[in-house]
């Protein structure tokens, strides 16, 4: 009961509270829990934000009432039974449906305990794949999906943002890979390299279980945020600017050839970053929607925008759930207030690497293309584009931007 507890309260706070899930997930609640707690809780945490739109359609099969009218505690409760029921084998239907009775009394919700009971025992079959993947996300992203990528490269879309996502990490550069391999290997571990240098996917195992037998030279990261760093890699030279650092992946990973000046307007994630200092890399606060406050310009910069995140919504379910069309205007705003304000700290000759985690097209090449038009001479190419379900990793877009040499 306490697993089941602890992932209620945690869907509440993303539900009522606009809490994310990957923070709510790697917090101190789960801290003090054991391994096998700590895996149902994450496993229905995230397979409930993924199947929200799944979930409620089985609910509203079985009540007159309105799923969006219902109190937060009682749906809640609804959805964590209902998945367990349909994509849980090892949890027992009257477990599920008893557990779920029990939340919302001890929520204080006891008037609904017979509405909970009733639906959880009546409900209906889930609907076939295609429908579920589809009944999991929001219609405009659907209708948009479909006209930019296609039938097919949607579909896949979509499965793939309802399965847990590859892990991949990279190796330090002292780090000898043989050694970390055989390391992991003996802990009942495997790895798998990439196409990336010192990149591999974790093929058998869990993160925890990674780090206590390899220790701090494996830094977990997807291996498109991986690319994106790495389209900046080069010789040692003048420090590279990174505009948007937090929470630090990137300015790590560009650290290991060349200092690093790494900005961002959250101080608190700033904060969080303290242990980068000691690899070379000078944290600054600042804002990049705003002049950036250099008397110098950079050879190289990186511009890993603020973003929907839709290229991450396996990682990141409750996204979708939240993201309205009109977010898309103004977050292109703001990308394009911060890739202006880089440019203009870009010197002669440099190179500046715009990226985002979405797929959404306002975001990039829009984004992109309007800041290189209002600069003669400037070039913008395309360096990176994946999609879940079709390419491996999350989902980014990257653009080289080239400023001539005067």
């Amino acid at each position: 009961m306490e697993a089941r507890r602890l992932a209620f309260d945690l869907l509440l706070r993303v539900e009522r509270d606009g809490a994310y899930s990957d923070a709510l997930l790697h917090s101190r609640r789960l801290a003090g829990i054991g391994a096998h707690a700590k895996a149902f809780v994450t496993k229905t945490v995230l397979g409930c934000l993924r199947r929200q739109g799944e979930l409620d359609h089985l609910i509203a099969a079985k009540t007159s009432r309105s799923v969006g009218a219902m109190d937060a505690e009682v749906l809640i409760a609804l959805r964590l039974g209902a998945y367990q029921m349909r994509h849980m084998d090892g949890v027992p239907d009257h477990a599920a449906v008893s557990e779920s009775v029990e939340l919302v009394r001890q929520a204080r919700k006891g008037s609904a305990a017979g509405l909970v009971n009733a639906v959880l025992r009546h409900l209906p079959p889930g609907p076939p794949t295609a429908e579920s993947a589809r009944l999991c996300h929001p219609d405009w992203l659907l209708r948009r999906w479909e006209k930019e990528f296609g039938a097919g490269t949607c579909e896949a879309l979509l499965q793939a943002n309802l399965q847990q996502p590859a892990t991949y990490f990279r190796l330090r550069p002292s780090a000898d890979a043989a050694e970390v391999l055989s390391r992991l290997e003996s802990a009942g571990l495997s790895a798998e390299p990439t196409d990336l240098a010192r990149a591999y996917r974790l093929a058998k195992g869990n993160v925890p279980t990674a780090r206590q037998a390899a220790g701090d030279v494996l830094v977990f990261q997807d291996i498109n945020s991986q690319r994106v760093a790495e389209l900046l890699a080069g010789s040692p030279g003048s420090p590279v600017l990174d505009v948007c650092a937090a929470p630090g992946g990137k300015s790590r990973q560009l650290a290991e050839a060349a200092a690093v000046v790494a900005g961002d307007r959250r101080v608190k994630r700033l904060h969080s970053m303290r242990r980068l200092g000691s690899r070379g890399i000078q944290l600054l606060a600042l804002d990049a929607e705003r002049p950036l406050p250099f008397r110098r310009q950079f050879d190289r910069i990186l511009v890993d925008a603020p973003c929907s995140g839709t290229g991450t919504l396996a990682r990141n379910p409750e996204i979708k759930w939240r993201l309205q069309p009109h977010d898309l205007d103004s977050l292109s705003a703001r990308q394009g207030r911060i890739l202006d304000n880089a440019m203009d700290a870009l010197a002669p000759g440099g190179q500046l690497v715009y990226a985002t985690c979405s797929l959404e097209p306002e975001e990039n090449q829009h984004v992109v293309a309007k800041a290189v038009a209002a600069r003669p001479g400037w070039k913008a190419i395309k360096a990176l584009s994946t999609i879940p379900g079709t390419d491996p990793g999350d989902g980014f877009q990257a653009w080289r931007i080239l400023r001539p040499a005067d």
